[in-house]
Order: structure tokens, then sequence, then C-alpha cells
């Protein structure tokens, strides 16, 4: 176990995830979106007309969680669910104009928020980190 909170890789990511987050919400509130709606935009972006189910398990986050997004997006005008037309329970999720008019700027804003956070980093030192956390995000599924 580390003896020193530097030395901790839970601590270390804890804070390289709050730091993106930092970067991207004030990047993200320019426009009118948070951080954590980032994943959900960007899966809408690629596909709408989504479940809640089928959102759930393309972004790793906490059922109850997703809901609340999902209704403070729907609060903020980012998208609207409309009735799926196969099964009475389940609702799709689609973009309002406003989300997929802030498409480019937003994935901008994501991209700063990234380069904030390599800033100082040789071109082959941020691939290698990358290719760490990514290894290291595998390794975190598997748990």
């Amino acid at each position: 176990m580390a003896q020193n909170r530097s030395d901790s890789a839970t601590y270390l990511a804890g804070q390289l995830a709050k730091g993106f987050a930092r970067a991207l919400q004030v990047r993200a509130a320019k426009l009118g979106f948070s951080a954590g709606q980032l994943p959900i935009l960007i899966e809408l972006w690629n596909e709408e007309g989504l479940t809640q189910k089928q959102l759930l398990d393309r972004v790793d986050i906490e059922q109850a969680t997703m809901a609340n997004t999902l209704s403070r997006m729907e609060r903020d005008g980012l998208i609207e669910r409309r009735p799926h037309p196969t099964d009475r329970r389940a609702q799709l999720v689609y973009l309002t104009g406003k989300a997929r008019d802030m498409k480019d700027e937003a994935l901008s804003a994501a991209d700063e928020a990234d380069q904030a956070l390599f800033a100082g980093f040789r071109r082959f030192e941020k691939e290698l980190m990358l290719e760490y956390i990514r290894w290291a995000v595998d390794n975190a599924r598997k748990l």
C-alpha cells in the first residue's frame, strides 16, 4: 500500500479525473452543458434515438446518475424524450437543435481541456500516458 498519496494510483487517477472535469467545466458552462453530460452528448451525436438502457450500456455511470443527468439535460433544453414505438415502458432520447448546434464547440472545449492537462508533454509522452491510462482502465473494468 502506498504511504504517500502521490504514490497511490487511485488517488492520482481521482485527481486526474477532477482536473479534467474542472478544465472542461469552465469551457462547457459557457456553451450550456456540464462536464458530466459530455459522454451522453457524444453518444447521442454518434447515434440518436437511444433508450436510457442503451445509454447506460455505453456510458459507464450508475442508473440513478443517468436518470438525473438526463432530467437535467431535458430541463436545460439539450435532449427530448419520445415514446418508444414498440415498448410502452421505454422512451427514446434525442438531441435538440441546441445540442446538435453545439457539437463542434463542445468537442473543441473537450479537446482544449485535454490539451491543458497535457501541457508540457511531448507527443510521445502524451501517447504513452494515454496508452497506460487505457490499460489501467481496462484492468479496472475487470475488477
